[in-house]
């Protein structure tokens, strides 16, 4: 199958769809990744705002290394889905300690990192790093369903692997112009090559390299050790370029990078479900998400804020008061009564995923 007048179209819509959202304006993989992790289920003007707050309270990959649990769970608050605040911080310590603060740039290695799936692992590997791979996440399946699979039901994502690896430009790889943004004496070295446990996504040989000169620096096909990318994370020197102009606004064919094709992938595909039918609904992979009022997962996150509170006055809960005030809440809404067995399991279960802990009868974050 030909796929340049596909290719052509998502570039051209690239172009005329393009947000300048603000963490289009660094390579820093720290703050890159945040962004993948908060935009999973959430809206974009919401993530704008948090993304910007998490860096002022946790500006480095140290500094999120080194908080407290409680801190981290703070700061995620309304956001929804609590374990991903404790995977950020787990997988924050993991660099730390595994890669001094770098984050690697090698499919195995990042999918390794607590939290970390083969789409986040990949939206790091494209917008910090420029190496080529598969990205799938629901805006790419939108553009893929709508132009390549027209009222087909229930496509499997292993009929749109191989088109997100064929359309995927590897280019970026080895040239990166310094107009797209400035660099430092960190060069990147080479990601790791092969396919990660998942199947997903294809990993490079080619690696990049930057310095101060003028002009785009060209790569040599150099493999890093454990596919460790030498960028830094946030803190220390800074891998980051604010500022930096919309990829896609010369027609240079150096603009046709793994970064630049998977914004407009993304832009175009969000585009695309405001004035069409949802696409990405015929996806095999597509779950509409759960009721949340009412459910298991609404009353956890209730007891986590609950403990949240508490413990920002120096205090505990018991499991009866803890019965008692989520009860209170729950016949507000015109539910029925929680049992204390079903407070007890979730405790339980939180205690068992890292989120709170019990002494002597009183339950604190941990």
């Amino acid at each position: 199958m030909n796929m340049d007048p596909f290719r052509t179209l998502v570039r051209t819509e690239g172009v005329r769809l393009y947000r300048d959202l603000p963490w289009r304006r660094t390579r820093d993989p720290y703050e890159i990744w945040l962004s993948e992790v908060m935009l999973q289920q959430t809206q974009v003007a919401r993530v704008e705002t948090r993304w910007a707050e998490w860096l002022d309270r946790f500006p480095s990959v140290f500094a999120l290394a080194e908080a407290g649990t409680a801190e981290v769970l703070a700061a995620w608050q309304g956001m929804g889905y609590n374990r991903r605040a404790l995977a950020l911080k787990a997988a924050a310590e993991e660099v730390v300690r595994t890669y001094d603060g770098v984050f690697p740039t090698g499919v195995k290695e990042l999918t390794a990192l607590p939290g970390i799936g083969p789409a986040t692992a990949q939206g790091i590997r494209s917008f910090a790093f420029d190496l080529p791979g598969v990205y799938l996440e629901t805006n790419v399946r939108t553009v893929l369903l709508h132009h390549l699979f027209p009222d087909v039901p229930s496509v499997p994502d292993k009929e749109l692997v191989p088109l997100v690896r064929a359309t995927c430009p590897d280019g970026g790889a080895c040239v990166l112009e310094n107009a797209l943004g400035g660099g430092d004496a960190h060069g990147l070295m080479g990601a790791s090559g092969g396919n990660d446990a998942h199947g997903l996504m294809g990993g490079s040989a080619d690696g990049g390299a930057r310095d101060g000169a003028s002009g785009p620096v060209r790569c040599d096909a150099r493999g890093g050790k454990g596919g460790v990318g030498r960028v830094p994370a946030r803190g220390g020197v800074s891998s980051g370029v604010r500022g930096e102009v919309n990829p896609f606004a010369t027609p240079q064919d150096v603009q046709d990078t793994p970064r630049a094709w998977y914004y407009a992938m993304l832009d175009y595909g969000a585009y695309l479900k405001k004035t069409v039918p949802n696409p990405s609904r015929r996806a095999k992979a597509y779950t509409r998400q759960s009721r949340f009022e009412g459910s298991r997962r609404q009353k956890r996150a209730e007891i986590v804020r609950q403990l949240l509170d508490t413990q920002a006055r120096g205090e505990g809960r018991d499991l009866a008061s803890l019965v008692t005030s989520l009860n209170a809440l729950e016949q507000a809404a015109g539910r029925s009564a929680v049992e204390r067995d079903l407070v007890s399991s979730i405790l339980e279960d939180l205690a068992r995923e890292g989120f709170c802990r019990e002494q002597g009868g009183v339950w604190r974050i941990a």
